[in-house]
């Protein structure tokens, strides 16, 4: 037998009104900022690109064959997942630590929260000038500190790692918020039973505050690594092009940028940023299938 549905009451009916009347505003958003192009970008993919966008000649995989035939392509990946590498672990490290230290009750202890956030509500652009000015190997404060003459990012060996020391300053305070929202929700019962039983502060650490906090972990991981892998503004605004480090350094992003934005090959370009989205879309897949393995929910 099949139960009828129950009508909706008049206040009900009003209540979904209401609901649907938030959320229309973020729908719209999603689907003009996001979802249409994200389309658009898949679909300028198969064309190759006239000028001022018309013109346009459908070419197939052309492009796609183009791009993963390509040097700089490749190149561009291999530096993408190299800011990566330096970025994701050595931030969320860092923050886990930090967080550790700021749960605790200090003087000050809000104060220095305050302090390791500052960097993430600072402009990206006031950001990267202010570590180019560093870097300077002329009149740097770090050659000036260290009195040494290194050109840090002009030189292909150091740029890489110096651009990346700067993604983990600034993405440090964020990680740090998140990790103290988890240590927060972890129940003051485990750690007062390890006492007891004679655990130390360090062995605490590994069996209570790592395992519980571990979702909190993986979120971040999940996220910092698929934002790792679209960073654009440090490198367009601390590398010039007239740098000798720029091929050991610009991302996917950045060589989608001047492809579409200064050369006008759009079709190129964006063959660049579906391919990205696909390597992405696979990392992603994987950590969401280690999350059973490594992830543990009290």
């Amino acid at each position: 037998m099949f139960l009828a549905k129950r009508k909706m009451t008049k206040a009900e009916k009003t209540e979904a009104k209401w609901g649907l009347a938030f959320v229309t505003p973020t729908i719209i958003g999603l689907i003009v900022l996001n979802f249409y192009p994200i389309i658009r970008t898949i679909y300028m993919s198969f064309f190759k690109t006239g000028d001022f966008g018309k013109g346009n000649t459908f070419v197939g995989l052309q492009n796609y064959s183009a791009v993963l035939t390509s040097s700089e392509f490749w190149g561009s990946l291999v530096n993408t997942i190299k800011y990566a590498v330096i970025e994701v672990p050595f931030s969320i490290v860092i923050a886990m630590i930090l967080a550790v230290l700021l749960n605790r009750k200090m003087k000050f202890r809000s104060g220095y929260r305050t302090i390791f956030f500052l960097p993430m509500v600072a402009a990206p652009a006031a950001v990267a000038m202010v570590w180019k000015w560093l870097y300077n190997q002329q009149y740097g404060l770090l050659n000036h500190v260290l009195g040494r003459n290194i050109s840090w990012i002009s030189d292909p060996k150091h740029a890489w790692i110096a651009v990346g020391v700067v993604g983990v300053w600034s993405i440090i305070g964020y990680n740090m918020v998140l990790f103290l929202g988890g240590l927060q929700e972890i129940p003051h019962d485990y750690y007062e039973a390890a006492v007891i039983d004679g655990a130390s502060g360090l062995r605490q650490f590994f069996h209570i505050t790592i395992p519980l906090v571990s979702p909190t972990t993986f979120f971040i991981v999940q996220t910092r690594i698929i934002a790792a892998l679209q960073v654009f503004d440090l490198i367009y605004m601390m590398i010039d092009k007239t740098n000798v480090a720029l091929k050991q350094t610009q991302s996917v992003v950045y060589v989608f940028y001047q492809y579409v934005f200064t050369y006008d090959n759009k079709g190129y370009g964006s063959t660049m940023i579906v391919l990205l989205l696909i390597f992405i879309m696979a990392i992603t897949v994987v950590l969401q299938r280690a999350e059973k393995r490594f992830v543990f929910y009290n």
